[in-house]
């Protein structure tokens, strides 16, 4: 009986002492992390003085091994008077954006706002002799439009900002909601259509807000005291061209006047050398005729005069028409 008395004391004592020991460990504080989270409203905390960022993200296997590192570089940070924060990119994408992250983890160096990519293993001694050596000034700083601080980068921010507002919201429909992927899509589609339609009625009514017609009285007094310069020029355009096609014509008519009167000269010239031919020939003939005439009174009469006067027209004739064909030939030469 003794002996089954023990048991329950013995399990009541070590109940008790497990609980005071739990007790004992929830009154004692958590340690504090000396790594301070970092958001879009208190990211410019960064432009003073020395600092190390960490973008991660919690599902990021790559960033849950250096959080232990992390966590000591942060804790070390007082002995090298620096200040280590961390970025957390699924709760803050503008900040990824405005840093232009794409791989994970990254690391930055910040140096009085002057910023710098830090590509070395997230190990505390190499952490630490980043900074004691100060092998950050080796590195190219992100200057220009890269810097988070410039206006780029900005609005780089705020497309980031945006999209991750975006995705929070396609997952509340798909999770939460329960609604199928693609109607989250075609709400995205024809909100952003909507979206579009109305920022360009936005632009146009700010367009026609702020322009400022000019008075009407004003425009045509203008117009009229620019037209004349325009109508001079153009008229003197006109009359040089008209001028230009006077001569040309005048030119023209001249030498077309100037080549009928060589054709008409040309012409008489032909008509009287042919008239002077003919003649010719007919007095050639005349006198052909008269020898004929003599010598058929000679040859005893054997042959009439009207067979004379026959034969001596036909020859005529035919000496006519030749003469009239080389001629005619000759014109059509000179006038190709």
């Amino acid at each position: 009986m003794t002996g089954s008395r023990c048991v329950p004391v013995l399990l009541a004592a070590w109940l008790a002492a497990a609980a005071a020991e739990g007790l004992q460990q929830a009154a004692l504080p958590a340690e504090e992390s000396r790594v301070q989270p970092m958001t879009a409203s208190n990211w410019t905390l960064v432009m003073e003085g020395e600092w190390m960022l960490k973008f991660y993200a919690p599902w990021c296997p790559s960033c849950q091994q250096t959080d232990s590192e992390w966590e000591t570089f942060a804790k070390n940070g007082e002995t090298l008077q620096i200040s280590v924060g961390k970025v957390d990119v699924i709760q803050e994408p503008g900040l990824s954006g405005r840093f232009f992250v794409t791989t994970l983890p990254a690391f930055f160096h910040a140096k009085d706002g002057i910023f710098r990519r830090y590509r070395g293993p997230g190990i505390y001694e190499d952490l630490q002799n980043y900074i004691l050596e100060k092998k950050w000034q080796s590195v190219e700083p992100l200057t220009g439009w890269k810097s988070p601080a410039s206006l780029t980068m900005s609005g780089m921010a705020g497309l980031f900002s945006i999209s991750g507002k975006i995705w929070h919201l396609h997952n509340y429909f798909t999770v939460t909601l329960g609604i199928p992927a693609w109607c989250s899509y075609v709400f995205f589609v024809i909100a952003t259509l909507v979206f579009g339609l109305f920022m360009g009625l936005v632009l146009v009514v700010i367009s026609e807000c702020f322009y400022v017609p000019l008075p009407r009285v004003s425009s045509e007094h203008s117009e009229q005291g620019q037209r004349p310069e325009g109508v001079r020029g153009t008229e003197q355009l006109q009359d040089a061209e008209e001028e230009k096609d006077d001569s040309n014509e005048e030119d023209n008519k001249g030498s077309l006047v100037d080549d009928e009167e060589e054709k008409e000269d040309l012409g008489d010239e032909d008509e009287a050398e042919e008239y002077e031919e003919e003649d010719n020939l007919t007095g050639s003939m005349d006198e052909e005729r008269s020898d004929a005439n003599d010598q058929g009174v000679l040859q005893e009469g054997s042959v009439s005069q009207e067979e004379l006067d026959e034969a001596h027209s036909a020859d005529t004739q035919e000496v006519v028409e030749d003469s009239l064909r080389q001629r005619k030939s000759q014109h059509a030469n000179k006038g190709t």
